[in-house]
């Protein structure tokens, strides 16, 4: 990470996992950022407030561990200028081949296999498996030990629940919602919620409002960190 100040955005719930993977390898945490911070620190890392103003700091790197996919691409919007970084858990196994977008975080014990293709903003989270040649798009969240088998592409946003199965060559679209334990055997529209064993879509939900591009959004939601 160079010289860079490192700074985990959310210190909630997920925001304290993602802060001890961080310092699992090493390196060292400036704060934990939140709106509205319930504590001054967790452990020693302090937390602090935000300000909606200007420009953002050259030598400063984020990870914005917001549990809540749409939240954390309204969030990313806002810093589009800052750098993100990417955490990886020493006990993950990330295939040489497989490729890791940046601000994604990748939790104990996953597993990442050849050719998989995993975007920005993504958490591949606790003994999850993605299996060779998976294609995970931004804002995705995997949960604890979901299995997706060779070749299963997963859309835009999307939330897969824990203990999800998903065959070979299933393509999940944007902005779903998966159950947890569900088994999925078919292809997936976007906007579905989908429960069980096999996969049923039990709703559909407009998705149109969760895709404006990144260019729409105004200079003036960026902000700055307050130290």
């Amino acid at each position: 990470m160079e010289n860079r100040k490192l700074y985990i955005f959310g210190a909630s719930g997920h925001g304290k996992v993602v802060a001890e993977l961080v310092a699992s390898t090493n390196c060292k945490i400036e704060a934990m950022i939140d709106d509205a911070p319930k504590s001054v620190a967790f452990g020693l890392i302090p937390i602090v407030n935000s300000l909606p103003i200007f420009q953002p700091i050259s030598n400063t790197a984020l990870i914005i561990a917001i549990g809540d996919n749409l939240i954390r691409k309204k969030i990313s919007l806002r810093l589009s200028n800052y750098n993100f970084f990417s955490s990886i858990h020493q006990k993950a196994f990330v295939s040489p081949s497989a490729s890791v977008g940046s601000g994604t975080v990748v939790m104990v014990h996953a597993v990442i296999n050849s050719d998989a293709i995993i975007g920005k903003h993504v958490i591949i989270n606790t003994a999850a498996i993605i299996e060779h040649d998976c294609i995970i798009a931004d804002f995705v969240h995997i949960s604890p030990k979901v299995t997706l088998s060779g070749n299963v592409s997963v859309g835009l946003g999307t939330h897969i629940g824990s203990g999800v199965i998903v065959i070979p060559g299933v393509k999940i679209g944007k902005w779903c919602t998966i159950g947890a334990g569900a088994v999925i055997i078919n292809d997936i529209p976007d906007g579905s919620t989908v429960i069980g064993n096999p996969g049923k879509i039990i709703k559909y939900t407009d998705v149109s409002e969760k895709v404006e591009p990144i260019e729409s959004i105004s200079k003036k939601q960026r902000i700055k960190i307050k130290i």
